[in-house]
């Protein structure tokens, strides 16, 4: 029995979805940037599959398009891979997002929940997952670039957010102590390991993802309030 046979399985949802093994093949005859988006497809398809250690001639095969083809429009495998970073991580940031997080029109509780619906529904996608883990085990600066805009983005306005909610000091008068901001990224990383679980390790979650938001929400913010008012009275 395989490894995989033997983890739990819930008949509440299906299976994840896997990748396919094989890149998207190259139409001929494309307009130049429509030749360019169609190479950046496939290979964050390859390297989703393979990781950075796939070479690109074997990328080109997958494609049907010569060697060369690849570098007539990116000067490097490194320049090629900028693109899909752009494409698989950049794309789907919404810049909204943060608008929506500050928005104290609405319960800070709504608010999270609305986040991270919104969050999942781009991040939950096996080329998002799989690519994150591989740049994160090669040590491509992506993976940095990438922590440090959820950091900006997303934890410290969520982090100010919540102080405002228990009317405690500003980000501006206290900046957000070590304390507070690893208490946000075990909130953000309840998400993430979700994710990792259906797409990396391929098992079925035992409810239905909405339900695990707000059950994370809900036991973030049973917890967080006396985290904030200690680490707020110790500056750090």
């Amino acid at each position: 029995m395989t490894k995989r046979s033997q983890m739990p399985r819930s008949a509440a949802e299906p299976r994840a979805p896997t990748l396919k093994h094989s890149a998207p093949r190259i139409r001929r005859h494309l307009p130049a940037a429509e030749r360019e988006r169609q190479i950046v497809e496939a290979a964050a398809a390859f390297f989703a599959e393979h990781g950075f250690e796939g070479q690109t001639r074997e990328l080109a095969k997958t494609m049907g398009i010569t060697h060369s083809a690849i570098f007539r429009y990116f000067p490097s495998k490194d320049a090629l891979i900028e693109s899909v970073y752009d494409h698989v991580f950049l794309a789907r940031w919404d810049a909204n997002w943060k608008t929506q997080i500050t928005d104290r029109s609405q319960p800070l509780k709504d608010r999270l929940q609305n986040f991270y619906t919104a969050y999942a529904g781009r991040i939950f996608d096996a080329q998002w997952m799989r690519i994150f883990m591989f740049a994160g085990l090669k040590g491509h600066p992506m993976t940095a670039r990438y922590v440090a805009l959820v950091r900006n983005q997303l934890i410290k306005p969520l982090c100010g957010e919540l102080r405002a909610d228990l009317k405690l000091p500003s980000l501006a008068d206290v900046p957000m102590t070590a304390r507070e901001e690893e208490a946000f990224w075990t909130l953000h990383g309840a998400f993430f390991y979700l994710g990792i679980r259906m797409f990396i390790y391929e098992v079925r979650t035992h409810q239905e993802r909405d339900d695990t938001i707000r059950d994370q929400v809900a036991i973030f913010l049973s917890g967080a309030p006396a985290v904030l008012r200690a680490a707020c009275r110790a500056g750090g």
